[in-house]
């Protein structure tokens, strides 16, 4: 059985502020998020809770729109949420079973979302998400990969932020996706890092699991949990996403 390490969230979570620049793709999917808060919302919208967090570049940016709360799994990523947003609040916690005693306006969950790797999972996600969203409030999620558009073997490479990289250090991001078993509800991300430190190479590898569903089950858990759904579309590059605005019933 494969080993999932998932260290890009713990020993090398030092890596994390040099992949993306949080004023580059961050920065015009959250303008895509607060468009669809704002159009979809059925109350004024304050307050947002970012489940799933990570680093903390999507709150860099949304925080210029939103009191933002960001809550997260991973000690380190939090540290750098925290490093990144000094003026936003910021919890551990498990996004299947948090209780935070608090109403948001809004709330966004990304891609640590596709950690979710059983129907039941995404379904506790979504009541968690729903029991702590304010009644005219909105939800935006989406999965960065379905049943129906996942690739076999796609890979990607990218380069460290010359911007926020040391001087001594460069890194070359690999991500590969597999599917070992195409009957179940997971896949494989694969991911190699490149780092070059005064010239040095040395490589390291993280294995990650990850949800795969239909679109349609998607659907169907976010109206059984009792979110009203409207279905949007978001470009990043070549990509194309499905994203759900889901509107929780006044």
């Amino acid at each position: 059985m494969a080993e999932y390490t998932n260290r890009l969230y713990s020993d090398l979570a030092w890596l994390w502020p040099l992949w993306g620049s949080p004023s580059g793709d961050y920065a015009a999917y959250c303008d895509f998020v607060t468009r669809l808060v704002k159009q979809y919302a059925r109350r004024e919208t304050r307050s947002l809770l970012n489940i799933g967090c990570g680093g903390g570049k999507n709150v860099f940016n949304l925080k210029q729109h939103f009191a933002v709360t960001g809550l997260d799994l991973s000690p380190a990523m939090l540290d750098l949420a925290r490093d990144l947003n000094p003026e936003c609040r910021f919890i551990q916690g498990d996004m299947r079973t948090y209780a935070l005693g608090e109403l948001f306006d809004a709330i966004l969950i990304d891609d640590a979302v596709s950690y979710m790797t059983t129907a039941a999972d995404l379904r506790a996600v979504f009541e968690r998400a729903y029991a702590h969203l304010a009644p005219g409030g909105v939800m935006i999620t989406g999965p960065d990969d379905t049943k129906e558009t996942f690739q076999q073997n796609r890979t990607r490479v990218s380069h460290a932020d010359p911007d926020a990289r040391p001087e001594n250090v460069d890194v070359v991001f690999i991500e590969n996706d597999y599917d070992p078993d195409a009957s179940d509800d997971a896949y494989e991300g694969t991911l190699m890092y490149l780092i070059r430190e005064d010239g040095k190479l040395r490589i390291e590898h993280d294995l990650h699991l990850l949800g795969l569903f239909s679109l349609d089950l998607w659907s169907k858990l976010l109206r059984d949990v009792g979110f009203l759904l409207y279905r949007e579309r978001y470009t990043e590059g070549r990509k194309e996403y499905v994203e759900f605005a889901c509107v929780k019933p006044t």
